[in-house]
Order: C-alpha cells, then sequence, then structure tokens
C-alpha cells in the first residue's frame, strides 16, 4: 500500500501540475487503532505553481477521489489550508502532527510549527471534538448492540475535548496512546479489551454497549457544552502576516 500511495501521489503531481508538499495518515491507523481491514486515509496539502495564483477569479482548492476498499485520498490546495490553519481548523491539526508521513517538501512542516499556538483556538477545537461525540452519543451509541469502530472514535473525541478543557493553550496530540492517559483508571480495563478486540477484528464489527463507557461519554458531552461559552482563549499575535510569508515562500520550489 505504501507504494500504491507513492505511485498516486507522483501521478497526482504530473496529472494536475502540483507540488505536494506534505501527505500523511489521518485516520485510524494515524490515531492508533486499527482494524486489519481499515483503509488508508491519506491527506495532502499541494500547490500550484505561482502562476495560477494570478487570475480574476479562483480556481479549485482541492482534490477529492472515489474512495475504494482500501485507499481514500483527498487533499487541499496551499493557500486555502493556511486559511484554514488560520481558523484553527482541528484537522489540520492533527494532519500536521500525524505519525505516519507519506511525503513532506524539506523544512515544510517546520515552517509551519512555530505559527500553530497564534492558530490555535481552543473553543473551536472544543466544538470540532464535541461536534464528533454527539454523533457518538446521539446516534451510534444508542443501541444494544454498538459498533467497535464508532465507539473508539466517539471516544477519541472525548478525551481530546477533555484535554482541550484542561490545557486549553495546547493543542490535544492526535495519537489515542497518548490522549488515553486522560481516561479514568477505572475504564482502563474495558478499553484495552476493546483494544486487543479491534486489533482483530473488521470494521463493521458490533459489541455490546459497555455501560461505564458509554456513560463517561455521555458526561464528557455534557460537560464540554457547559464549558465551551466560558472556555479561556489565549491572546497571541495576529498570524496573518507570518502565514502570508509561508505562503509566497512555498509557491516555489525551496532552495
Amino acid at each position: 500500500m505504501h507504494a500504491r500511495i507513492q505511485t498516486a501521489l507522483t501521478q497526482l503531481e504530473a496529472t494536475h501540475n502540483i507540488r505536494i508538499l506534505y501527505a500523511c495518515e489521518s485516520g485510524s491507523r494515524a490515531w492508533g487503532f486499527p482494524s486489519p481491514d481499515s483503509d488508508y486515509d491519506v491527506r495532502f496539502l499541494y500547490a500550484h505553481p505561482s502562476a495560477w495564483y494570478l487570475t480574476l477569479d479562483e480556481g479549485p482548492d482541492t482534490l477529492n477521489f472515489p474512495v475504494d476498499e482500501e485507499l481514500d485520498l483527498a487533499g487541499w490546495e496551499l493557500r486555502k489550508a493556511l486559511k484554514l490553519l488560520r481558523g484553527s481548523n482541528a484537522a489540520l491539526f492533527e494532519w500536521l502532527q500525524s505519525p505516519v508521513v507519506y511525503r513532506e517538501a524539506a523544512g515544510f512542516r517546520a515552517a509551519l510549527e512555530p505559527l500553530l499556538p497564534a492558530c490555535w483556538n481552543p473553543r473551536a477545537g472544543l466544538h470540532h471534538y464535541l461536534g464528533q461525540l454527539r454523533r457518538g452519543v446521539e446516534e451510534d451509541l444508542a443501541g444494544e448492540q454498538v459498533r467497535l469502530k464508532r465507539l473508539f472514535y466517539a471516544l477519541r473525541s472525548a478525551l481530546a475535548a477533555h484535554w482541550i478543557q484542561r490545557h486549553p493553550d495546547q493543542i490535544p496530540p492526535m495519537e489515542f496512546a497518548l490522549l488515553r492517559e486522560l481516561l479514568p483508571s477505572t475504564l482502563d480495563g474495558v478499553v484495552e479489551e476493546l483494544l486487543a478486540h479491534k486489533a482483530t477484528a473488521d470494521e463493521k464489527t458490533t459489541v455490546p454497549r459497555p455501560p461505564a463507557l458509554v456513560a463517561f461519554l455521555q458526561q464528557e458531552y455534557a460537560v464540554g457544552q457547559a464549558a465551551r461559552a466560558t472556555l479561556p482563549i489565549p491572546r497571541h499575535p495576529e498570524p496573518t502576516p507570518a502565514l502570508n510569508t509561508v505562503f509566497r515562500a512555498w509557491l516555489q520550489p525551496q532552495p
């Protein structure tokens, strides 16, 4: 699959006349709880030649492709990505800390890392993760049998939301193993057993609804909802000038 991903990225560059600056794994394989049949969720950031940007009308800023059983491939154009970063897009913060990087222009993440704290808005991040958790609490985990995959999606979102409330000036880690440190010790055994099950189960596997874990998720959702309006927002310098500098620098290949 890694060879297939590299081939796909190279073909994209040739077909669309773009330069891929960064490509990473964004799903359960990066989070740390894949199933044997989990697909590969590859997300990438790319730039056009500088002349593409010198037109009256802006062109398409996203590349999406049909998803097959193994590969889910999608990308954002550089200007779009930097605007989303300025708006504290939680998914982009995750991509930039992914432990699985398929391709990176030398120095690209290093150029962005100093700007991340100034772009981070904990209220926007909390809103994002509570939105994901809401689906779990209100829909996915309502029955007697629940999908194991959705259970972990909800749990990871709950822990990320908890992280933000505890450390509003820190971006929550992407990897579940780091977020899991916030889990109450009384739930360790349940989660460890479910993790072991997921490592050998397929994506559609269901398990009996774990009452204590679901109660924890419901509680975290309620607490997060209450905290969202009062969460302090750290003060940082306006990031736009620095983001503009990054944007201009990466339109052309680095020396």
